[in-house]
């Protein structure tokens, strides 16, 4: 309790993470910049932490109201509780999640001026959180996760959490906008974000932070601080990270800051200056190699193309370092505008020496770089400085009076950054210099530095770290602010009075002379004057106790940086010492130790690297497709709870309070739900907390002794109402397993029954297709309908037969993917993204979309890529064609029969391309309306495999589904199997593609994920000239005129050569080549090790490959095969692309349900929301709002008129939407029911509808009632009461009549109904009512309560008697009061243990073996065939091993939106939870007779080796053989491999988990007690 903070405590941050006895985990988080409280919950299934902003559910005003919450004062027991200083980073890991929180702190720069304190963590600690997410995971994933929770943390990593530190100080940007390249923790930081809490994720720097005190003992002075910044583009250790990768980042770069001010006293003027310089490897492709452990020197080899990437390095040290103020810095001696930048090389350069093949290329880098011309405003200068010969020669002291006399004139012309902080704002106005605003105060600038030093020996180790140190101590301005006492002159100084004018004056006894200044106080022009000085002036002009400091925090970065890179400290550090008296035992005690280190150091980098290299990864989110293969980008979400709720009550053997609520509840996870006796069925209809589209249930296997007592079989009906459930699965098989597994069914959306009878397994139940495998991709993928708003999930449980006892059930969860709604109609910035979004997407035809992966990056003007077009408005029509049309699939002229090909609305254009040769006369993917009559020429060749490609992208383009594709195919005779590229190349063939294909997805995703990280700090670059794939559809011609290579014919060579085509390099036989005869950039890199990274990120000896880098390669050099790779792998992109489409027409469609918004207007949409919070808190009155979308919904459907809004524009937020739009029933209706479904359990006081924009007449003031329940059945529920609105408007005449357009910030015109009586309750019914013409509606009989017996039938006849023009109508409907806590249902645990009690007991029946005499393994171990003795009993059923196979996230290469993170954030969606692999298991019982008897079982995941029981629905008897075959989705899954070695991404051409070998047992029942000892031995 003591650690526990109340509100009026306004200390550090503070972190409590709980885990509560039931597994729940909660973050608990009180921001030192925050007065309040906020909790965020981690789901126990999935990991998605949750946090809603709602005030006593997860906002409080202290930690311990928080705290008091969760634990629901005491009632509920932690199970443990950690204390913790600052969340780190958070991340989903398939079955677990890992929370990383600093315990400990160390406040190693306590204040910098203006502010902020820099914090170093001191400990760290790693949560683990198990999950109960079943989604099958491999061991060598395990041990991944479990490498990176023994990432080394602590004292290397630190943060500021007030101001932005990854810029030079002091950084005009916010904390929240940090410069990426040395963030840490972007990755797993990004949970936060997506909950909108950016801020409790600390910004995590890699290095070291650290300050020192000038003064004396016992005196403030000066303090100077040393921030060191490591670089993340090359993370990683010291033989796997050396010169430049593919990201142009050099390994071990640091980024070093010396900050030097005076501490502040009492809101005086705070004068600061910095420093910053560089240091890192050389910056070219070179790397370093041991042979072995115990080797004495590493082998340095360099490059075939040493300086790709190197122009990308300097252009982003340009950026930084370019001074930005308007100010022209007075020391700088270049001209205005340049950028200087001085590398100071360390390296040996004497002949012999191996480094001095380094050191050749690094001056031929500056003169390549020069060649170039596009340093632009960048200047670099080299100096060679061979530390370790010239410490030889001259000894330590001259060696560092000569690297100060080679830094002076950089330095001078580089400059300082120096200013002054004031406190207050009004002193920045006098300020001449650049401004930089911080808070209340501001810093003026006097000067800000121009360019920067940059220092190197091989590693960026010790030679660097003692040239740094010198170079450090000579640049400190320290002295200046410390004070004039006498005790702060250096030694042999004298401080004195003049007698005459009272002033001070110094005398110097070292060299007896004297001087009016202070020795310590520079004067402009002396300024430099430490570069001249000899060491020993230096040591005796110069305090030595600040500069011992100094070079004590030297020493300790260097540690630092040599324990990152090398996992030893640093060596050659005696130099640091040079200034103390005792310098002489350093140096012998020093040489013995850098022996030691240099031996441990060769030991740990050859024993150690490569894992420490993959941690560093794993931590940056770099390379997961490699190193976590399955682990989804995007956890679902689980939406039956915290406030999902049953509808019906479950039948149950025992009275229940909550219906069947406990089942939904992770509280009351161990439920073991027993349904009533001899039920054929239980039905249960669970309300989602939010409206999703539905991907799978998750089932919690719970029974008693008896395992048949939990359902066999499910079918799940999903729809937005209940009177529009869908049914997506029928007969979905539960098998028996042991207590507590967790079940996971997968479920697409409603596939339509044409679909399947033309596509996918069904079409084809022909058994001798199980040979048949769709390695290259899925050619008869099955479309399930995509619905973001589906509500209600009904599920009907069917008992085994085997079963004995009442059917049990246990908790229930269904997962799925909301979309962000809350953001979308509340949050400001939301609504605006979403209509940017929308806007996109509704005017922008999604064909252009794929046009611009296709072709991305044609300039304008290349003739192909501007004329080129495949949006459904312009046909695919080479340029020139006067008239004839280009055969799709050959790419010969042709002149078609116009009498066959009419014109089609799908393209809209009277020119028309034919796609097909002689095979097809007719164009199958025609409207049917224009469809001619079929005619098949039978003897026309066949189409090739490139023909059959090229078929499928015409069809992707077209956005047609491959079920249309087989019905437009079948419509002109043709087979669809026939044209499918999986069947039509040799099997050895398909392996080898498929295998060259995989490795193509793997280093696609490299190199985006390189591109991404190399565009960090520079300037914008336009895509590639030539795009991954540079696949056209309609083969395109070769140019002519330059292209040398003349790969494809040469069509109109005369009209489209020339200047107009785009022409590139082939970089490996170097002719000329036009854009149609160049490969895709996947070409490039399938040709030998041209990308560096196959193993390891830095690389290894192969050529150097930047991402930016524009490398092209020709179609002459390029097999077949790669061609064809491409062409798969970009079929695989747009089956992919098709997805994402269908789930973002599925989106918008939803949004368009709720409320239309109109992207043309999205300054007024935004300012309505935020008016609309307030017009709400007017006309709430201090109650809650209950009825909002999402968090509510309608139970039913109700008739909605064609030109009104949407009906859930009733219960959406005040604000959203189109202002003047309303809802209104069709004409004619004089009766509406709205029975809205409330966010949680509530007290409701009151309902209150707002008025539409037409204002209420005579004629259509309705009569409106309300009831309240909590279950569908209209038996239960509770009349409220009526109310006529007509009587009720007389007192307020504004409501009749057109809206006045008044302030937005007013209550919109409303009318309130208040309840006698608060009622508590989940479901208000509404129902309005027209009054009829010529009754007086005042006179209505008081007691209403007669029409619960009618139905709404009896109102309709009263339509002729209305009048012609009225009708029902509304804007919103708000529903008031108080809600309660989520899950405080009545205590139902007395009634859970009477139900346990019904079902424990012992068993009276075992399984047991039945005998095999022989069995084969067939069609890729994915058939047994068992046979059985004579006389075996009978097969009662079998048991299955669950396999030991994952299903990879990566299996294609990556389109360029994703990498965008912006593109994603409407709909988080990935392809296997829309389109799920499904596997079956088929069971064939051969009888004696010769009988057969087929079953078919749907398998669910569960983790690896679970052993599965499925009961057959009859006994067996007289079997023979028993036939298994695995079907479904077999090609989707891979083996659990450690790693995904190299480029491998699977075996070939199935994985090996998939076999049936050993995976399966018959049995048959029989008493335990009658079989004893020896059935022991035989139970399965």
């Amino acid at each position: 309790p003591s650690m526990v903070r109340g509100k009026s405590d306004r200390g550090d941050t503070s972190v409590v993470v709980v885990v509560l006895e039931t597994n729940e985990v909660y973050i608990v988080v009180s921001l030192s910049t925050a007065g309040d409280t906020q909790v965020i919950c981690v789901d126990p299934t999935t990991g998605a932490l949750r946090h809603q902003g709602k005030q006593g559910e997860d906002l409080f005003d202290s930690e311990a109201a928080a705290l008091k919450h969760i634990t629901n004062g005491s009632r509920f027991l932690s199970k443990s509780t950690t204390y913790a200083k600052a969340v780190l980073g958070y991340a989903v890991l398939g079955s677990y999640a890992l929370l990383l929180v600093a315990t400990q702190l160390s406040a190693t720069v306590p204040r910098l001026p203006g502010g902020g304190c820099i914090y170093t963590v001191a400990e760290s600690q790693w949560v683990k959180i198990q999950l109960q997410n079943p989604q099958p995971q491999g061991s060598g994933e395990l041990k991944n996760i479990k490498d990176l929770a023994d990432l080394d943390i602590d004292g290397k990593y630190y943060f500021c959490e007030t101001r932005d530190i990854t810029r030079p100080f002091p950084s005009r940007m916010a904390i929240q906008e940090p410069d990426e390249e040395f963030v840490w923790n972007a990755w797993l930081s990004r949970p936060f974000k997506d909950i909108g809490l950016p801020g409790h994720c600390v910004i995590l720097l890699q290095g070291f932070a650290e300050c020192r005190n000038f003064g004396a003992t016992g005196q403030q002075g000066g303090l100077v601080a040393l921030i060191a910044r490591r670089s993340r583009l090359h993370p990683g250790t010291r033989y796997l990270a050396r010169g430049l990768n593919a990201c142009s980042g050099t390994g071990n770069e640091v980024e070093c800051e010396q900050i030097v001010w005076a501490p502040q006293k009492g809101g005086q003027v705070i004068p600061f200056n910095s420093y910053i310089w560089r240091r890192g490897t050389i910056p070219i492709w070179w790397g370093a190699e041991i042979k072995n452990a115990v080797s004495v020197e590493a082998e340095i080899y360099v490059a075939d193309d040493p300086y790709n990437g190197t122009l990308q390095y300097y252009q982003r040290l340009g950026r930084r370092y370019g001074n930005k103020s308007s100010e022209v810095n007075a020391t700088s001696k270049k001209k205005p505008g340049m950028v200087p930048i001085v590398c100071v090389n360390l390296l040996r350069y004497a002949e012999g020496k191996p480094e001095t093949i380094l050191v050749e290329h690094f001056k031929e880098s500056l003169k390549y770089l020069k060649s170039t011309g596009k340093l632009g405003n960048t200047w670099i200068q080299l100096i060679n400085y061979d530390w370790h010969a010239t410490v030889k020669l001259k000894g330590q002291q001259q060696t560092v009076e000569g690297l100060w006399r080679h830094l002076k004139a950089p330095t001078m012309a580089i400059g300082f950054s120096e200013g002054n902080y004031y406190s207050v704002k009004q002193q920045l106005n006098e300020c001449k210099g650049s401004i930089i605003c911080n808070g209340d105060g501001g810093f003026c600038m006097d000067n800000i530095q121009n360019g920067v030093v940059r220092f190197n020996c091989a590693d960026s180790l010790d030679r660097t770290n003692a040239a740094n140190a010198m170079f450090g101590l000579s640049t400190s301005r320290n002295s200046e602010y410390n004070g004039r006492s006498a005790r702060s002159l250096p030694p042999g100084w004298e401080e004195r009075f003049d007698s005459v004018t009272g002033k001070s004056f110094y005398i110097d006894h070292n060299t007896r002379t004297t001087s009016w200044e202070h020795p310590c106080q520079e004067a402009p022009h002396k300024r430099w004057k430490r570069f001249d000085m000899t060491f020993e002036q230096f040591k005796s002009s110069t305090m030595l106790a600040p500069v011992n400091h100094l070079a004590e925090i030297f020493l300790l970065a260097g540690d630092i940086h040599a324990t990152l890179y090398t996992g030893s400290k640093a060596m050659h550090s005696e130099i640091l010492n040079i200034f103390k008296e005792e310098t002489g035992k350093f140096s012998k005690f020093s040489a013995a130790q850098n022996v030691k280190i240099t031996l441990q150091r060769r030991f740990h980098n050859y024993m150690n690297d490569s894992s420490r290299q993959k941690q560093f990864e794993m931590f940056l989110g770099l390379r997961l497709y490699k190193h976590l293969p399955s682990i989804p980008i995007f956890p679902l979400k689980v939406l039956s709870r915290p406030s999902g709720c049953m509808l019906k009550p479950v039948p149950c053997i025992t009275p229940m309070a909550d219906g069947g609520s406990s089942l939904l509840s992770f509280k009351k996870k161990d439920i073991v739900w027993v349904c009533q006796q001899g039920a054929d069925y239980v039905e249960l209809f669970i309300y989602l907390g939010e409206p999703c589209h539905v991907s799978q249930l998750l089932l919690t296997v719970s029974h008693g002794v008896e395992d048949s007592s939990y359902p066999a079989t499910v079918d799940v009906r999903v729809g937005s109402s209940i009177d529009a459930l869908k049914l997506v699965v029928e007969g979905a098989c539960i098998p028996q397993c042991s207590n507590g597994t967790n079940l996971l069914i997968p479920l697409t959306g409603r596939i339509h029954p044409e679909d399947l009878a033309v596509t996918g397994n069904s079409a084809r139940p022909d058994v001798q297709e199980s040979t048949y495998l769709p390695l290259l991709y899925d050619f008869e993928e099955l479309e399930g309908e995509v619905n973001f708003l589906n509500r209600v999930v009904a599920l009907s449980f069917h008992p085994s037969p085997m079963a004995r006892t009442a059917i049990t059930l246990g908790e229930i969860e269904v997962l799925g993917v909301s979309l962000p709604w809350v953001d979308m109609l509340t949050n400001s910035k939301g609504v605006a993204q979403v209509l940017e979004l929308l806007h996109e997407k509704a005017y922008t035809p999604r064909d252009l979309a794929l046009r611009n992966i296709a072709d991305s990056s044609s300039p304008g003007n290349d003739v192909h890529g501007s004329e080129r077009s495949y949006t459904r408005s312009s046909p695919s029509v080479q340029p020139g064609g006067s008239g004839n049309f280009v055969d799709f699939l050959t790419g010969d002229i042709d002149v078609p029969n116009q009498s066959k090909i009419t014109g089609n609305t799908s393209f809209g254009n009277e020119d028309q391309t034919n796609f097909f040769d002689d095979e097809f006369d007719v164009n199958p993917f025609a409207t049917s309306s224009e469809e001619p009559v079929a005619e098949v020429n039978n003897h026309g060749k066949s189409l090739n495999f490139e023909q059959m490609m090229k078929l499928e992208i015409k069809r992707l383009y077209l956005d047609l589904s491959a079920a249309e594709r087989d019905r437009a195919l079948l419509s002109i005779g043709v087979i669809p199997a026939t044209v499918d590229p999986n069947r039509s190349v040799d099997y050895s063939y398909l392996l080898k593609l498929s295998s060259l294909t995989d490795k193509l997805a793997l280093l696609g995703h490299s190199v985006f994920e390189d591109r991404a990280n190399a565009s960090i700090g520079l300037e914008k670059v336009n895509s590639h000239a030539v795009d991954f794939w540079n696949i056209s559809e309609n083969g395109e011609s070769c140019s002519g005129g330059a292209c040398e290579v003349r790969a494809v014919s040469s069509l109109q060579a005369s009209a489209t050569s020339g200047s107009t085509s785009l022409f590139v390099e082939c970089s490996q036989c170097e002719r000329t080549a036009c854009k149609a005869c160049c490969a895709g950039k996947g070409a490039f890199l399938l040709l030998g090790n041209t990308y560096r990274d196959l193993k390891i990120y830095g690389g290894n000896q192969g050529g150097g490959y930047s991402a930016l880098a524009d490398s092209s390669v020709c179609k002459s050099c390029c097999n077949e095969m790669i061609k064809q790779a491409l062409y798969v792998d970009y079929v695989r992109v747009l089956h992919s692309m098709r997805r994402k489409g269908r789930a973002e027409k599925a989106a918008l469609k939803a949004v368009n349900q709720v409320c239309q918004l109109e992207p043309n207007r999205i300054s007024d949409s935004v300012h309505s929301v935020q008016s609309g919070l307030r017009q709400l808190k007017q006309l709430l009155d201090d109650e809650e709002s209950l009825a909002e979308f999402p968090h509510a919904s309608f139970l039913h459907t109700v008739e909605t008129a064609d030109d009104s809004a949407p009906l859930f524009s009733l219960l959406a937020p005040l604000g959203s939407g189109v202002h003047k739009s309303y809802w209104k029933a069709p004409q004619g209706n004089t009766s509406v029911e709205f029975p809205i479904v409330l966010g949680g359990i509530s007290d409701v006081s009151g309902v209150a509808i707002i008025v539409s924009s037409c204002g209420y007449s005579t004629s259509d003031c309705p009569i409106v009632e309300i009831w309240a329940s909590n279950k569908i059945q209209r038996d239960d529920r509770t009349f409220i009461g009526k109310w006529d609105v007509q009587s009720m408007i007389v007192s307020s005449p504004q409501l009749y009549g057109p809206e006045n357009s008044g302030s937005l910030d007013e209550a919109p015109r409303h009318f309130k109904l208040h309840f006698p009586n608060p009622i508590r309750c989940r479901i208000i019914s509404i129902k309005m009512t027209l009054p009829q013409i010529g009754s007086s509606s005042t006179k209505f009989n008081e007691d209403f309560s007669d029409l619960l017996s009618l139905d709404e039938s009896s109102f309709i006849d009263s339509k002729a008697n209305n009048s012609h023009n009225s009708f029902i109508h509304a804007k919103r409907i708000v529903v008031f009061g108080s809600s309660l806590p989520k899950e405080m249902g009545p205590d139902t645990s007395v009634a859970i243990m009477r139900m346990r009690s019904y079902v424990d007991g012992s068993p009276s029946f075992g399984r047991f073996r039945i005998p095999v005499e022989a069995e084969r393994l067939r069609d890729h171990d994915l058939v047994l065939e068992q046979y059985l003795l004579p006389n075996s009993p009978g097969i009662a059923g079998f048991r299955l091993d669950s396999f030991g196979v994952i299903r990879p996230r990566v299996t294609h290469s990556p389109l360029p939106s994703e990498l965008d993170m912006k593109e994603c954030s409407l709909i988080r969606m990935e392809d296997r939870h829309l389109n799920p692999a499904i596997l079956h298991i088929q069971v064939t019982v051969v009888k004696e007779s010769g009988k057969l008897v087929v079953e078919e079982y749907r398998l669910p995941e569960v983790k690896a080796n679970t052993p599965l029981y499925f009961d057959f629905s009859d006994l067996q008897q007289d079997a023979r053989c028993v036939i298994f075959r695995l079907l479904g989705d077999v090609t989707a899954f891979v083996d659990d491999i450690a790693e995904i070695d190299g480029l491998s991404l699977r075996n070939l051409p199935l994985a090996s988990g998939l076999s049936l070998s050993n995976k399966v047992k018959l049995y048959y029942y029989a008493d335990t007690y009658e079989m004893g000892k020896i059935g022991s031995l035989s139970a399965v």
